[in-house]
C-alpha cells in the first residue's frame, strides 16, 4: 500500500543518508516527514563519541518540522544504509507518536527505496500518547 508522491520523499531521504554523520556505527539513516501542511522535512542521524548524545534521523526531522511551525505528521518515510528495510527505533516511535496518528502511513525502505508501507498504529500498537495525559492535540 504505497500512496502519494513517495518518490520525492525517497529522493530527499537518500540525500539525508548521504549527509549523515555516522563515523561510529557506520550506519547512516535518513527520515522524511510530510507535515499536515504538505511540506517535506528531512533529517539524518548525527552520532557523537558519547553515544547517548547522538540524534536519530526521525528526531532530527521532527525538530526541523516543529521549527517550521508544523505539529502534525501526515506521512513518514525512513531509510538506512544497510541491506535490510529499516524501522524507527523504540525511542523514535515514541517521538513520532507525539505528532502522528494511528492511520499515518509509514514507508519502510532499504537503500533502493520503499519495501513496505504500514500504518503508524501497526508499527507502534497500543502506544502511550498525549491522550493518556488528558491533553487535547
Amino acid at each position: 500500500m504505497v500512496t502519494g508522491p513517495v518518490p520525492e520523499m525517497v529522493e530527499l531521504a537518500k540525500q539525508m543518508v548521504a549527509r549523515s554523520y555516522s563515523p561510529y556505527s557506520r550506519y547512516a539513516t535518513g527520515a522524511v516527514l510530510r507535515g499536515a501542511n504538505g511540506k517535506l522535512y528531512g533529517g539524518c542521524n548525527v552520532e557523537n563519541a558519547a553515544y547517548p548524545q547522538g540524534t536519530c534521523a526521525e528526531a532530527s526531522a521532527i525538530s526541523v518540522m516543529v521549527a517550521d511551525g508544523e505539529k502534525r505528521i501526515a506521512e513518514i518515510l525512513v531509510i538506512g544504509s544497510g541491506p535490510e528495510i529499516i524501522t524507527p527505533c523504540g525511542g523514535c516511535r515514541q517521538r513520532l507518536r507525539e505528532f502522528a496518528a494511528d492511520n499515518t502511513l509509514v514507508h519502510l525502505c532499504d537503500p533502493s527505496g520503499v519495501r513496505r508501507t504500514v500504518t503508524f498504529g501497526e508499527l507502534y500498537p497500543m502506544s502511550f500518547g498525549s491522550a493518556h495525559l488528558g491533553a487535547k492535540t
